[in-house]
């Protein structure tokens, strides 16, 4: 169709670098946005004049008109911010391997992300999020209908109680559960392990699912099945997917996906005394700033509060 923009062939640095992405087992959500950034850049700059020059030639002023060009105008701050951040990684893969001189990124100045307060789910509404699962009609264990109840109930309780990434509930094992210890071996982003606490009530409620499966899984077996099948995981799709349907059974009309789960966690844990250190660590942070946004989020709540409460006239 005629002004339609056409997907140029494979590059073959970008390969490379996807290539490298994987030998050092960057996570697969990184791998994926990073090869559609270049891969989108490159079509772009196939479609102008510019489009027969390659990585070393290209300068500042091909990314800045990239940058005011129609189809990243319409995007938001941190979706360009995230584009940048694929360029950058992939001119250093470059300078590194021989590929370029120097990055032309530098210098580049990009749309600042504005402090967006974080959503989450009230103390109250996770209170009946986490009971909902056992309000369904088919809440009889010994039916694949109250199975699978168990089994989302599990799974509510794992993420709030914890605060993990949906990528490392679904990596979580049998063996990664210290159930002495009430203590979980979580694999967060860049295969790095961490070890957090996990309150009593979600280690027994993964307990009473599997007394209901014909076998408890053990060792590098997955802790959450797709059916009874030992060697089955759950996709983090699938548990979007459960989610939804619990939160509109609740009542919750709140755009709530499992990562937002995870800001609940940490808001709650912030208001109720945890040190943002702490904090920190428990969500696999690397910088604190990272973290300091849930802080944020409680001063603005307190603020509301305040403003709701004092008497002033």
């Amino acid at each position: 169709m005629a002004g339609e923009q056409q997907t140029a062939p494979p590059d073959p640095w970008i390969l490379r670098f996807i290539d490298y992405l994987q030998r050092i087992r960057a996570s697969r959500y990184t791998i994926r946005n990073y090869q559609h950034a270049l891969q989108e850049f490159y079509d772009w700059l196939g479609s102008t004049a510019q489009g027969s020059l390659s990585w070393d030639k290209l300068e500042r002023q091909h990314f800045r008109n990239y940058l005011w060009s129609r189809p990243i105008q319409k995007l938001s701050r941190s979706a360009v911010q995230l584009r940048f951040s694929a360029f950058r990684s992939f001119y250093k893969f470059l300078v590194r391997q021989g590929g370029a001189m120097a990055s032309p990124i530098r210098g580049i100045q990009l749309p600042r992300p504005g402090k967006r307060l974080v959503k989450t789910l009230t103390e109250a509404e996770a209170r009946t999020l986490l009971s909902t699962p056992t309000q369904d009609p088919a809440n009889d264990a010994k039916k694949p209908g109250g199975l699978i109840c168990l089994r989302d109930r599990a799974i509510l309780h794992t993420l709030y109680a914890a605060g993990l990434r949906v990528s490392e509930l679904c990596g979580l094992n049998a063996s990664d559960i210290n159930f002495h210890e009430g203590m979980l071996l979580v694999r967060g982003k860049g295969s790095k392990e961490r070890r957090i606490p996990i309150a009593q009530i979600a280690l027994d409620v993964i307990n009473n699912y599997w007394a209901q499966l014909p076998q408890r899984p053990e060792g590098n077996q997955p802790v959450f099945l797709v059916g009874t099948d030992l060697a089955s995981r759950l996709s983090p799709r699938e548990i979007q997917r459960r989610l939804k349907r619990y939160l509109a059974q609740a009542g919750i009309e709140k755009e709530i996906t499992p990562h937002k789960l995870r800001h609940s966690y940490a808001t709650h844990l912030l208001a109720g005394g945890m040190d943002l250190r702490s904090l920190q660590e428990s969500l696999g942070h690397v910088r604190l700033a990272t973290t300091q946004v849930y802080l944020h989020a409680d001063v603005a709540r307190l603020r509301k509060s305040y403003d709701k409460a004092h008497p002033r006239p």
